[in-house]
């Protein structure tokens, strides 16, 4: 029974997502729609799941509620700061920087996450992961203290995705 239910569902909380999405998107709470979007979101992630790597088993959606509260706390803090920034310092004292972060984090879907929240989070870009994964480049546009910088992400962001994906 397990077996068919993931040859239907390889990734039952993105069928989900997506049935939900596309309910939302059409603007039209009908069973059509409804229907429709569970159609979806069976068939598109399981058409496109052989190219998905491994579901993390160790997944804690409630760690994961609280890491996106605190994202969207920094990226609410960042936006404040870089529009200071850009208001206040005079382009010849930014001092930019490259950070190179190394990773305790395994998982691809955990790395993906803090790539993304560190780009999500304005100031900061992910730029470059090294070719065996374990660290990632990092663009700074203002920092007096890079380690802080560093520190930050680590204990942040990655110790909490660490959590997440145990």
């Amino acid at each position: 029974m397990a077996r068919a239910y993931r040859w239907l569902f390889p990734h039952p909380f993105l069928t989900l997502l997506l049935a939900v999405v596309w309910t939302l998107l059409q603007n039209d709470l009908s069973s059509g729609m409804v229907v429709f979007g569970i159609i979806l979101g069976i068939i598109i992630p399981r058409m496109t799941s052989i190219w998905w790597p491994d579901t993390p088993q160790g997944f804690r959606l409630g760690k994961l509620f609280n890491y996106c509260l605190v994202v969207m706390w920094d990226i609410l803090v960042a936006n404040i700061q870089v529009a200071w920034i850009v208001l206040s310092v005079p382009n010849s004292k930014l001092k930019p920087a490259w950070i190179a972060v190394p990773l305790d984090l395994r998982h691809p879907e955990a790395i993906t996450m803090l790539a993304g929240t560190i780009t999500l989070t304005p100031g900061t870009v992910s730029a470059d992961l090294s070719s065996e994964g374990h660290s990632l480049l990092v663009h700074v546009l203002h920092t007096d203290d890079p380690d802080a910088v560093l520190h930050d992400i680590k204990t942040r962001y990655e110790q909490r995705l660490e959590e997440i994906f145990q």
